[in-house]
């Protein structure tokens, strides 16, 4: 499973409810009317983002697919005929954003469960294979690796429950509060 990860915060002057219900809009929408391969999606609210504290508040989007091909069905489908007037809600009064491809590495995608974002990156010149023997991956809502990069954000991300973990040989690790703003009802 991948998911394309699009990070974005509001143009100033929009109300944060004005905002929230155009998103819930767009995400109803494109949850109804799916493009192939699109599963699901959710937005979790942060406290800021991954890479900066000066982005706050910011939203995170997780738009889950099945492959890669899919993720250029999703990008077409996310603005056809049907989904394009509530993408366009949204999208007028979007500041900024960023964003990501990753796949799913252990856990499940249970984003209504999710209250921490646990960031971090691998070392340049660790393998994979010894760097992955001290992440945790029993016991986590999701444990996510970047697959593309389209912007700032880290390389890997554990979701929990609240809880903090630690990794270790990460870099860059960061803890960052998150909170369901919208999840497939």
């Amino acid at each position: 499973m991948l998911a394309y990860v699009f990070w974005h915060w509001p143009a100033e002057g929009v109300e944060q409810a004005t905002y929230e219900a155009a998103m819930a809009g767009f995400q109803t929408s494109l949850n109804r009317y799916k493009p192939e391969g699109f599963i699901s999606s959710a937005v979790l609210g942060l406290a800021r983002t991954p890479w900066s504290d000066k982005l706050r508040p910011v939203y995170e989007d997780w738009y889950l697919v099945k492959d890669f091909a899919s993720l250029g069905l999703l990008n077409d489908g996310a603005v056809d005929a049907t989904n394009k007037p509530p993408h366009d809600g949204v999208a007028t009064r979007v500041e900024g954003g960023a964003g990501g491809v990753y796949r799913l590495k252990a856990g499940v995608p249970d984003f209504a469960t999710v209250r921490r974002a646990n960031w971090f990156s691998k070392p340049a010149g660790l393998p994979y294979a010894e760097f992955y023997s001290g992440v945790p991956a029993g016991d986590v809502v999701g444990q996510w690796e970047r697959q593309m990069v389209l912007g700032p954000a880290p390389e890997c991300c554990i979701f929990t429950d609240g809880r903090q973990v630690s990794v270790p040989k990460a870099e860059n690790a960061i803890a960052i509060d998150a909170e369901p703003v919208w999840i497939v009802s």
